[in-house]
């Protein structure tokens, strides 16, 4: 992998090599920004799209995959809306995070409570799944998803000042979203993406996939700037940062 941004004039010409082992130090989060920091992972094709047959496996390349396994080993909570984990058929993560001796928890914002207990998110995970719901939810699928062991979590609300103080509220200030594009859109519409790794896998998708992010019209864009890009094998790994003010 090669590091192709921020690029080091008095260094070499060429790109920097990257090993396996350096991602942590391009990927780390501000030592402690005093409130949770939410960085968003998105996987797109060239002409925009987010899945390939409803799932974004089919547009992952081995720099992604490194990236994104680097994204969750850097984080204290992977936040997941509830149709991207359904959908990807998620299971807990597999690897301690950096510092740590257990993987980051998975929390899935629900407010339906609408998760099957045998999915992997309950059934293969080494640390309980959290489930952000509300007293809203039927009762039952609470019931039933802290009998397979789930953390139900019964908020007021499920906007995002609620979720983010929730999480806080756990110690869990690193947070990765992994989306999908409904949570993605609150959480633009709300102000609080702090960080977007992208990834541009090199396909043509075509299709009718969605974007990475959708939302009510109407709120002026946000700009962000470009911290550092990465390229394997045509594989680009832009990572942004929200600009100051």
């Amino acid at each position: 992998m090669r590091r192709l941004l921020p690029w080091d004039p008095a260094g070499p010409a060429a790109p920097a090599e990257l090993a396996p082992e350096d991602l942590p130090g391009v990927y780390a989060y501000p030592p402690d920004p005093g409130r949770p920091w939410v960085r968003v992972n998105f996987v797109s094709s060239l002409d925009g799209a987010v899945s390939v047959d409803g799932r974004s496996g089919g547009l992952g390349t081995p720099a992604d995959k490194a990236v994104f396994g680097t994204l969750r080993r850097l984080a204290d909570v992977v936040l997941v809306g509830a149709g991207t984990a359904r959908a990807e058929r998620y299971r807990g993560a597999r690897r301690p995070a950096i510092g740590r001796d257990a993987p980051p928890p998975i929390a899935v914002v629900t407010g339906s409570a609408a998760l099957e207990p045998d999915l992997g998110l309950f059934t293969d995970t080494f640390v309980p799944t959290i489930v952000l719901t509300t007293a809203g939810a039927p009762p039952e699928r609470r019931a039933a998803l802290r009998e397979a062991g789930a953390d139900v979590v019964e908020l007021p609300d499920l906007a995002v000042p609620t979720l983010l103080g929730e999480l806080e509220r756990r110690g869990m200030r690193r947070v990765l979203c992994e989306g999908g594009p409904g949570l993605h859109g609150d959480l633009i519409a709300a102000g609080a993406v702090d960080e977007l790794c992208l990834t541009l896998s090199p396909l043509l998708a075509a299709g009718d996939a969605g974007r990475i992010a959708h939302g009510p019209a109407g709120r002026a864009p946000e700009g962000m700037a470009l911290a550092s890009v990465l390229e394997e094998d045509g594989t680009l790994l832009l990572r942004y940062v929200r600009t100051p003010g």
